[in-house]
């Protein structure tokens, strides 16, 4: 597995159609699942939690839990569907997310943590991998994250993502704590001088390849969250600069034609265009026209027989609205 490049597991947001939508920006991308938790799997609707394209490949599976047997009974599922990775959140501050005593609260328990990876990884042949923060609340220091590490690692995990923030679990909303700790670029590159037989990958305010780029020369790996979400377009050249393919990244009109496919399909299957198109609406984000795009997109997904004809439209709005701009 290649994690020199991935997009961050977000919730309500990297759902399938944004993970298939992605992967036909960047074929090398590692995606995530947003975060699913073991109740949902084990008591809910698996097919509406786990069902996934083959076209999103390479795609991990990411758990929220913190009962072993429950974590490897998710665990073997994730696997027996297809999933290439099963990571285990370790980083989700909401109040929700503490109520069942599972996100970032683990990282004050760091036996339990291990005693879950352990289960996981015992339970599955896909490497098991885990997503944390550099500290909870006054638990900040360099040491408990070192001590948090090596706990894990003793267990067979050996592959890291370091959000390069610590979270705040209470006082904080999880877009505060998203925003308001600072950055700490310097504790994830310590890390892997510290570990360097582990798999260390930063997480974090990354907005462009040119960053991920630097963070490259001192760690393992980089996952971009919002950045990629907003401006899709910032993974078109992912393939040749980070994963070194010898292509050229395509435009976004071949990206939308390549796309229409899967969304011909997802529409016999009875899903909404605009559960979709949603996804799609940052495509032209910094260009002439995209606004056209976006307002095109916003007004007509939601009828309920749209189809690829109104992702079309959109589209030729959009040469309509910045033919003139560009030309000048």
């Amino acid at each position: 597995m290649d994690r020199k490049l991935s997009v961050a597991p977000m919730m309500d947001w990297t759902d399938r159609h944004e993970r298939a939508f992605l992967r036909t920006i960047s074929k090398r991308c590692l995606l995530y699942t947003e975060m699913v938790t073991t109740g949902a799997i084990l008591h809910g609707d698996r097919d509406r939690f786990l069902a996934f394209d083959e076209i999103e490949h390479p795609v991990a599976l990411q758990l929220g839990g913190s009962e072993p047997e429950d974590l490897a009974a998710c665990a073997r599922e994730g696997a027996a569907r297809g999933y290439d990775e099963i990571n285990l959140n370790l980083g989700c501050p909401s109040d929700r997310v503490q109520r069942g005593r599972f996100g970032a609260c683990l990282m004050t328990e760091p036996a339990l943590v291990a005693d879950c990876v352990a289960a996981m990884s015992e339970s599955v042949d896909i490497p098991v991998t885990v997503k944390t923060r550099i500290g909870v609340d006054d638990q900040d220091s360099y040491e408990a994250l070192q001590t948090f590490v090596e706990t894990i690692a003793a267990v067979g995990c050996r592959s890291f993502t370091i959000h390069a923030r610590k979270a705040w679990l209470s006082g904080l909303s999880p877009k505060q704590n998203r925003e308001v700790p600072p950055l700490r670029y310097d504790v994830v590159y310590a890390l892997k001088q510290d570990f360097p037989d582990l798999e260390i990958i930063l997480n974090g305010g990354v907005l462009s390849l040119d960053e991920a780029e630097a963070h490259l020369a001192k760690v393992d790996g980089v996952m971009i969250g919002r950045a990629a979400y907003q401006t899709p377009y910032t993974l078109a050249e992912a393939d040749s600069r980070i994963f070194g393919e010898a292509t050229e990244p395509r435009g976004r009109e071949q990206i939308i034609e390549d796309f229409l496919p899967y969304v011909e399909r997802q529409r016999s299957r009875g899903v909404p265009l605009k559960s979709i198109t949603r996804h799609m609406l940052g495509l032209f984000n910094g260009l002439p026209g995209a606004r056209a795009w976006r307002r095109h997109l916003s007004e007509q997904a939601h009828q309920p027989d749209a189809g690829p004809e109104v992702i079309l439209a959109a589209l030729a709005r959009w040469r309509e609205a910045g033919s003139g701009r560009r030309a000048a």
